[in-house]
């Protein structure tokens, strides 16, 4: 398994790219394939990058927005300092933590909210698969909360069960729907990237 990770690696142009555009990982291409469609960071001030670590989201918002954006990373994992990037660790959902976000944000809306978080896979497909939309609805919610009703939220989630649901979730919260497979992704991955924008009131 370590061997063909390796291989895999050592052979994936987009690794390759990372490595020499100074991106902490291959992730960094998929999120410019979105901007590149539905330019995300248009107009941008704003930005709260859900599970960044190890910041290669953040590193592109980074490049993208101009000094005076603000940009901050939450995870339950430490992450290397990115200049210009404001991290929090801790889970989003503890009020500790919200409370240090909103003084970040000085209690203004975001513009962009990103999530390209995963679970710890387990090796057992359903399971995985459900927490996958769990941490999609999680981040769904956070949007919910915190989004201004002109910004996008950019959400990884895994094809299956369900997703069907999630999606219909989304078209409830979102005036605008749009799914993504960026070229960076991997084909034999059911990985995809859910774009709303035009945030509904609930």
């Amino acid at each position: 398994m370590s061997k063909a990770w390796k291989q895999r690696q050592n052979s994936d142009p987009f690794v390759k790219q990372a490595r020499e555009a100074g991106y902490r990982a291959r992730a960094a291409y998929k999120l410019i394939e979105i901007d590149a469609k539905d330019h995300v960071f248009k107009g941008v001030r704003s930005v709260v990058d859900l599970g960044a670590a190890p910041g290669s989201w953040c590193q592109v918002a980074r490049r993208h927005l101009g000094p005076e954006a603000r940009i901050i990373g939450l995870d339950l994992l430490d992450m290397d300092p990115i200049e210009g990037v404001d991290f929090i660790q801790g889970d989003f959902r503890e009020d500790q933590v919200l409370t240090r976000l909103e003084q970040l944000l000085e209690s203004a809306r975001v513009d962009l909210v990103l999530s390209d978080m995963a679970p710890n896979l387990s090796g057992i497909a359903p399971s995985d698969q459900a927490r996958s939309v769990h941490l999609a609805e999680l981040a769904l919610a956070f949007a919910q909360e915190w989004l201004d009703d002109r910004g996008f939220l950019v959400v990884k989630v895994f094809q299956g069960a369900g997703f069907d649901e999630l999606l219909t979730e989304f078209r409830r919260s979102f005036t605008i729907v749009k799914v993504r497979k960026p070229s960076a992704s991997r084909s034999e991955s059911r990985e995809v990237y859910l774009v709303g924008s035009g945030r509904r009131e609930h």
